[in-house]
Parts: C-alpha cells; sequence; structure tokens
C-alpha cells in the first residue's frame, strides 16, 4: 500500500500516476467519499463518465423527473452547516434543483480539483503481488491505486430494448435514463411513451400537456401514490432543522427505508373495515411513499397487503373515467410495493385528457419500429418521437460495464453471472480492496438513498483508517462469510412478497439475467446494526493482512 500523503496523487518513475484510492462515479457517493478520505489526507482520484457531478440527477433529465424521498430527507447529513443553509423550494425536489445541490455540494467542499470528468473506467485489475489495482481508462490512460471503490450507482446504466426495428425508425428517440442537456419541446407532435415505469409516471403527465397526441404502450401497470407536492415554506423548513438530530438518528435506526415517518404499531386485519379505510385515506391524501407504512404487515401478508393494493385499485377507478382504461391501469399481477411504489402527480387522471390513449402490450408486446409509427397488438400508431422509458439495468449494470479482474484472473462478471454475490453488499471475497457503495446484498433502493450511502461511505472511510492505523494493506471479504450473507438476503427475502413480483430488484427487466433478488430487504437500522457489530467484533468475516512487499498507508 502507497505511502501517499497529499491529495494530489503521485506519478511514478515509469509515468503513471499512483494513488490511494480511486473511485468510479461522481454522484452522491462519489462526492461523499471523495471528501471523507480527503479527511484521511490520503491521495483520491475520482473518475466521471459525464461532465458533471450529480450522478442519476445528471443524466436523469426527462420532464417531470423528482426525487420520490422528500427534499428536506433527501439530502446530506455529514454536515450541519450544510443542512442549515440549503433551501429546498418544494416538498419533492425537482431534478434541476437536486442537481444544483450537487454543485453546490462539490463547490463547497472543492471537490472538483480531484475529479477527472468525462473519464470512463474500463477495466480495473488486481496485482496480488504488488497489493495494489491497476486502473484502465477508455483511451488508454493506466492509473495504479491501493483501493478502488466504486460509486457507480443502482440506477445508472439506461437499458435500451431490443425492439426490431427501432434503429429505422425516423423521428426523434430519447430515454428517459440518459435524456439531452437541452430542453426539448414536444409541442405539435405526436408521441409514444413506451414503458410505465417511474419514469413514465413522472413524465407522462408533462408531455401530455405539450404533445398533440400522446401514446403509452403499457406491458406492466404500476402501483402510484399522489404526491401531493408543494412549495415549502419557510417555517417548515426551519421546524424540519431544528429537529435535524432527532430525524436523522432515527431515520437511520429505526426505520426500515431510512425515511422518518410513524412506526405503524399494527397489522392491517387487527383494524376493522371502516378503520382501515379511513387510514389509507389519510395517508393517501398526505401523500408520498409513507403509503406503505401504515401498517407494518404490508410486505409480509398476502391478505394484509390485499386491502392496500384494493384501496389503491379503487382509487384509480374513481379517478380514471373510462372504465376499460382504468382497468388496464389497475396493477394485477404483483402485492402493492413488491415493485418500487411509484409517486405521481396527476399520472392517473392524465388519461381523462382527449388527446392521451394507453395501449396494452402485455400479451404481444411490441411487434416492430417502423420509419414513423410504432406497431403494436395489430395496429400502427404514427408517431413523431419516442420516449423510451424502459429503466435500468438495476444494482449490478454499472459494475458490469467495468472488466473487474481479481485474485488469479477471476473477473468479478463471470463470478456474478449467475447473480451478485457479496459480503455486507460491500465486497466479494476474491476481489481485494475493492468496495462497492450501496452495492447487491445491502439496503441501497429499499431505502432513502443517501441515508444508505452516507452509512457505506462512513464505513468504508472508518475501516480504512483502521488498517492504517494497525499496519494493514489488504482487506477481502471470506468466501464462508459471503456465503452465509448471501443465504441470509435470500431467506429474509423469501419471508416477504417481493419476490412474486418481476421486478428489476429481480433483475427481472433484463432478458437473461439472472432472477435473483438484490437489494437486503432487512431493513436499514438492523442491517446499520449488522455492520456495526462485524467492526465490533474486529471486522469479523474480513481478512485483513500486510502486503507481500509491506507499504502503508501514510500516517497521520
Amino acid at each position: 500500500m502507497s505511502a501517499l500523503p497529499s491529495t494530489s496523487g503521485k506519478t511514478s518513475a515509469a509515468g503513471s500516476e499512483t494513488y490511494d484510492a480511486v473511485v468510479v462515479g461522481a454522484g452522491f457517493a462519489g462526492m461523499y467519499m471523495l471528501h471523507r478520505l480527503r479527511g484521511l489526507d490520503l491521495s483520491v482520484r475520482v473518475y466521471e463518465q459525464g461532465d458533471g457531478v450529480g450522478g442519476t440527477w445528471y443524466w436523469n433529465r426527462y420532464p417531470g423527473a423528482r426525487c420520490d424521498v422528500e427534499s428536506m430527507q433527501y439530502s446530506y447529513s455529514f454536515s450541519e452547516e450544510l443542512q442549515q443553509e440549503w433551501d429546498w423550494s418544494e416538498r419533492y425536489a425537482p431534478q434541476p434543483e437536486i442537481l444544483k445541490y450537487a454543485n453546490h455540494v462539490a463547490d463547497r467542499f472543492d471537490l472538483r480539483r480531484d475529479i477527472e470528468f468525462s473519464s470512463r473506467v474500463e477495466q480495473a485489475v488486481f496485482d496480488g503481488s504488488a497489493g495494489c489495482w491497476s486502473v484502465t481508462l477508455a483511451g488508454g490512460k493506466t492509473v495504479t491505486a491501493s483501493f478502488v471503490i466504486l460509486a457507480t450507482g443502482c440506477l445508472s446504466n439506461a437499458r435500451v430494448p431490443d425492439i426490431k426495428g427501432l434503429a429505422d425508425f425516423k423521428g426523434e428517440v430519447y430515454h428517459t435514463g440518459h435524456w439531452p442537456h437541452h430542453s426539448i419541446d414536444f409541442t405539435g407532435k405526436r408521441v409514444a411513451v413506451i414503458g410505465t415505469g417511474s419514469s413514465a409516471i413522472q413524465s407522462v403527465p408533462v408531455i401530455a400537456e405539450q404533445a398533440n397526441h400522446l401514446t403509452v404502450f403499457q406491458r406492466t401497470a404500476n402501483f402510484s401514490i399522489p404526491a401531493r407536492n408543494a412549495a415549502l415554506t419557510a417555517e417548515e423548513r426551519e421546524s424540519f432543522r431544528s429537529r435535524y438530530p432527532e430525524i436523522r438518528r432515527f431515520a437511520r435506526e429505526q426505520t426500515r427505508n431510512g425515511i422518518y415517518q410513524e412506526l405503524p404499531d399494527r397489522g392491517a386485519l387487527d383494524d376493522g373495515d371502516n378503520e382501515r379505510r379511513a387510514k389509507y385515506e389519510e395517508r393517501w391524501a398526505r401523500g408520498g411513499l409513507t403509503f406503505m407504512g401504515v401498517y407494518n404487515d404490508l410486505a409480509l401478508d398476502a391478505a394484509a397487503n390485499d386491502t392496500a393494493a384494493g384501496f389503491v385499485r379503487q382509487k384509480i377507478a374513481e379517478i380514471v373515467r373510462d372504465p376499460e382504461t382504468a382497468k388496464l391501469l389497475q396493477p394485477n399481477n404483483h402485492p402493492i410495493g413488491t415493485k418500487r411504489i411509484c409517486v405521481d402527480t396527476d399520472y392517473f387522471a392524465t388519461f381523462n385528457r382527449p388527446n392521451v390513449k394507453l395501449v396494452d402490450i402485455k400479451s404481444s408486446g411490441i411487434e416492430q419500429i417502423l420509419p414513423h409509427a410504432v406497431r403494436a397488438a395489430g395496429k400502427d400508431y404514427e408517431v413523431d418521437a419516442l420516449v423510451l422509458a424502459t429503466g435500468f439495468d438495476a444494482m449490478t449494470g454499472s459494475v458490469a460495464k467495468i472488466d473487474i479482474v481479481g485474485r488469479d484472473g477471476a473477473t468479478l462478471n463471470r463470478k456474478w453471472a449467475e447473480g451478485p454475490r457479496t459480503y455486507l453488499g460491500l465486497m466479494s471475497a476474491g476481489f481485494p480492496n475493492l468496495f462497492v457503495i450501496t452495492g447487491p446484498g445491502s439496503p441501497s433502493v429499499l431505502s432513502n438513498m443517501i441515508v444508505s450511502i452516507e452509512q457505506h461511505v462512513d464505513w468504508i472511510a472508518d475501516c480504512i483508517s483502521f488498517m492504517r492505523d494497525h499496519g494493514l494493506s489488504i482487506m477481502e471479504a471470506e468466501r464462508d462469510a459471503e456465503d452465509k450473507w448471501v443465504a441470509h438476503v435470500n431467506e429474509i427475502a423469501h419471508a416477504t412478497l417481493y419476490p412474486q413480483a418481476n421486478s428489476w430488484y429481480m433483475g427481472a427487466n433484463i432478458p437473461g439475467k439472472p432472477r435473483i433478488f438484490m437489494p437486503y430487504i432487512g431493513g436499514v437500522g438492523a442491517y446499520r446494526r449488522i455492520c456495526n457489530d462485524v467492526v465490533a467484533r474486529g471486522y469479523e468475516g474480513f481478512t485483513m493482512t500486510a502486503a507481500e512487499r509491506p507499504r502503508k498507508i501514510a500516517t497521520l
């Protein structure tokens, strides 16, 4: 492990740059990781394939894009000054404001000087004899680092569907996960949106207001709850800020999803029909993801889940005037919440507009894209623009794009061919000194991502500090610990209703991807305690050693 006391990097005699750590990605995880490692006086280089910070909020600029976690909670907690000085404008922050916040953080903590933008990492190879990683960028540049930390994001690898004729389409084509950085105006155009997941549910109402005609192609109906978005008042912001210590602690330690909310004390069937209906009505009127927090067994018991699902289906029927369209929009093939529940503004009401049509493609899919039309269900729908709201290769897709080679020439892609295998979602056996932030096997996408990001970054930084203080250079997950963790992740998932849905949690949106439930569903509070206990027991399940040729991280 190289002794590198400065944060500016070091050039060896051979001309290659050497760092204590390379971080891949400059989203919220990568930025905070850089900040923490700088605080340990380590040399760090962040490589970001985009030309700006923000991660998913840099790429996802589609109409209506906004966070589904309330803005006062979807924010960093590591700096009290930052918490107090930033004014969020709305209950649910829109994408431009979140990106502005990310840029503010980068500027406030002077992060850009250690970030290389427009730099894509293509390969990382571990050298066992030297105890370090060789990291190769697109274009051929290679750098060396003791640690590689993947901050590549869970929803950052946009999935372009394999539809016959797509390349032949003569009109405009956009993907919600890779939207242009300039304004797109659909005024007067015939637009097709393919997909009805979260990005479609947010963008459809906005596109419908512009387009001459909008056709939405739906394979699977999704549950969605009204956001009830509104401007935040100064009083609301101040009330939240004054309680931040309590709110943050509760979200981290007491909740399953990292969102501050009332914790239910009963199951859905413990209340009578009228009382249960009143509680659902109250949460529906309040809006947001906490709808699923009404009762404590909605993810566990099918009969309990049916009460919530039935309530939302009835709401859809009340909103959508055409009974046939309403029926198509009512999800009936998965329990509510087992796909990430969506939060919307007037999504279902949009189908009451005369210029909007829903086309069901569940049975036959889209047959073909023609130069000026979409062929589906035996009919051609003429369109001027296509919007692909077809999601991401979630959890593992961005990691898989990098050729990661560990011990004895083993590749991570080969190891994960039947599904990702990690210990705590942090490391994978056979790949020393390689960390994954919010990786598979951790709460990640089942939580407020900022809560999970901060927990992982703090754990990794504390771990590297521990190794330095104890003269250790190499850290690796033990295979037995990894096997037990994978078994635990699967066991706890299958004790819930989640595996019943063909969701991207299971990789079901990617043809050929193994059907394995990837995130840890035990909750952020329980997971944090497990991670803390592992540390308290001397990093149980990890092996830490000195390099074969002893090299130490610089001591402070």
